[in-house]
C-alpha cells in the first residue's frame, strides 16, 4: 500500500466543502476495519483512507496549509499504513466507566505485547507494539496503542486464498480470541500485496 503524499491531500478549502460527504465514506469503511475482541478490547486496522482522514482533519483543525507542516503531518501518520506484507492498527482498551478503566489499565500492564493474529494453521504472529514511544508504565498501560502485525510470504497467500484470520490476546488478566468476519476478513485482505 503506497504512502500518502500532499497529492493526495485536500486543500483547507476543497476539504471543508467536502468535509461531510468525506467522513461519511470513512465512518462506513471504517465499520469493515473494526474488529472487537472481547467486550473491552478492539483493533481498529488502519489504511491510506484512515490516515487520510486523520491528516485532512489534523490539517484542518490546527489550519495547517504550508508544505511543511503539511509533510510533518504525513510523517506522523504515514507509518501506519500497512506496506502490502503487514496488518497495522490502533489498539484500545475501552471501558465505559471511569473506576473500571483505571482498575482494568492497572491490571493490563503489557496486554500490547499480548495480542496476537493467526493466518490459518499458521503459528500466532504477535504485535510489535508502540514503535514511537513507550505507553506502559510499571503499574499501568495505556488505553491506546499502536500496533503493527508482520505476516509471512505464506500467511499473504494463505489470507488472499481465504484461511481464516483469528485474533486474540493471551494476558493473564484478559484472554479472548475472535474468528475474523468475511466482510472485515476482505477488507484486511486489501491491504495485502
Amino acid at each position: 500500500m503506497k504512502q500518502l503524499t500532499r497529492n493526495d491531500l485536500y486543500s483547507l478549502e476543497k476539504y471543508s466543502a467536502i468535509k461531510a460527504d468525506f467522513r461519511s465514506k470513512v465512518i462506513d469503511h471504517k465499520k469493515n476495519r473494526r474488529v472487537p475482541i472481547g467486550d473491552h478490547a478492539t483493533l481498529y486496522f488502519e489504511d491510506a483512507l484512515t490516515m487520510q482522514y486523520q491528516v485532512q482533519e489534523m490539517l484542518r483543525l490546527e489550519r495547517i496549509f504550508e508544505a511543511e507542516g503539511i509533510q510533518d503531518e504525513l510523517d506522523v501518520y504515514n507509518p501506519l499504513i500497512p506496506n502490502g506484507s503487514n496488518w497495522k492498527a490502533t489498539f484500545m482498551v475501552e471501558y465505559e466507566d471511569v473506576d473500571e478503566r483505571k482498575k482494568a489499565l492497572s491490571l493490563l500492564v503489557g496486554i500490547e505485547n499480548h495480542v496476537w493474529v493467526r493466518v490459518g494453521n499458521f503459528e500466532k504472529v504477535f504485535a510489535i507494539a508502540n514503535e514511537d514511544l513507550d505507553r506502559s508504565e510499571p503499574d499501568k498501560t495505556s488505553a491506546v496503542h499502536f500496533v503493527r502485525f508482520e505476516l509471512t510470504v505464506g500467511m499473504v497467500a494463505a489470507v488472499k486464498n481465504g484461511a481464516t484470520i483469528t485474533i486474540g490476546i493471551d494476558h493473564p488478566a484478559y484472554q479472548q480470541e475472535i474468528v475474523v468476519p468475511k466482510i472485515k476478513h476482505d477488507s484486511l485482505v486489501r491491504d495485502l500485496s
